[in-house]
């Protein structure tokens, strides 16, 4: 699709089973918990515009360099069996696979996503990315959208390059999670199956 030219790599290797931490294990009363802050498809785009300002480019670039070894062994440490990251199909978009892998709904809170600086500035100038309009044709009937929109929706399905995993947590380990990852928020919750398997409350 882009005119750009892409480098793909395939790692073969082995896993011990008792510590992968799969989008099929999320469980009803469990806490999400977003690691990363959102935005880097709008802002990447800006900066491809030439609109991006010095100070969003570098936060932009400490995000992306970030790796999430933490977050993972994180996970782990805390009891966690279920986490995704967030790459292109955007947090709605692999928050929808926890929710039809683990056969529950997931209640993100648009008002508790973190966003990198300068992202709704970019977004106010008119900035979008074409993953975004595929996200959108893809979980458009799949969403229970609730009063969300303009620029929380558009963020929720903003297409990430190296975005942090979202977390599927017991409510009694949460505390411990957060103290173990600075950077992560809390942001929703695994609920029963219901109409839909994603709401944006």
């Amino acid at each position: 699709i882009d005119e750009e030219l892409k480098f793909g790599l395939a790692v073969t290797g082995r896993a011990d089973p008792r510590r992968i931490l799969s989008n099929a294990n999320a469980t009803v009363g469990d806490v999400l918990l977003l690691t990363k802050p959102l935005g880097t498809g709008i802002l990447a785009t800006a900066g491809k515009q030439g609109t991006l300002g010095t100070e969003e480019a570098d936060g932009l670039y400490a995000s992306m360099c970030a790796l999430n070894g933490i977050a993972s062994r994180a996970a782990l440490a805390v009891g966690s069996r279920c986490a995704t990251d967030i790459t292109g199909f955007g947090l709605l978009g692999h928050a929808h696979n926890i929710a039809e892998a683990s056969r529950v709904t997931v209640v993100i809170h648009a008002d508790r996503l973190p966003v990198l600086p300068g992202t709704e500035d970019a977004w106010r100038r008119g900035v979008r990315t074409g993953g975004a309009e595929r996200n959108t044709e893809f979980l458009e009937s799949r969403v229970e959208w609730g009063a969300a929109g303009g620029f929380a929706r558009d963020l929720a399905i903003d297409p990430q390059t190296s975005g942090g995993l979202l977390v599927a947590v017991a409510p009694p380990r949460v505390e411990e999670y957060l103290s173990l990852v600075p950077s992560a928020v809390a942001i929703g919750e695994v609920v029963g199956r219901g109409s839909h398997g994603l709401v944006l409350a």
